[in-house]
């Protein structure tokens, strides 16, 4: 049997003007903007060296993250969604 794909999933969503400085700003599926988040994140070397599930927010992130320096990927997704429409 085939898998059903969530449609929520797949609805675009116009991100933040703080998100939009790291992913840009057309909207576009969650999917897309986890992927573009994590792009950004291993192009920067946010991750953190030693925690690789923490995230080391640089400026444009920290507006994403509500002003915090580290977050963990559990944290970054909520956080996110505050910053999609």
């Amino acid at each position: 049997m085939a898998r059903k794909i969530n449609k929520a999933f797949m609805k675009p969503l116009t991100p933040s003007a703080a998100l939009a400085e790291v992913i840009g700003s057309k909207p576009m599926p969650r999917t897309e903007v986890t992927k573009k988040l994590w792009a950004y994140i291993k192009k920067n070397k946010l991750q953190d060296s030693k925690n690789r599930r923490n995230i080391n927010a640089d400026d444009s992130l920290k507006a994403v993250f509500g002003g915090k320096k580290t977050v963990n990927m559990f944290e970054m997704t909520k956080l996110i969604a505050k910053h999609l429409k």
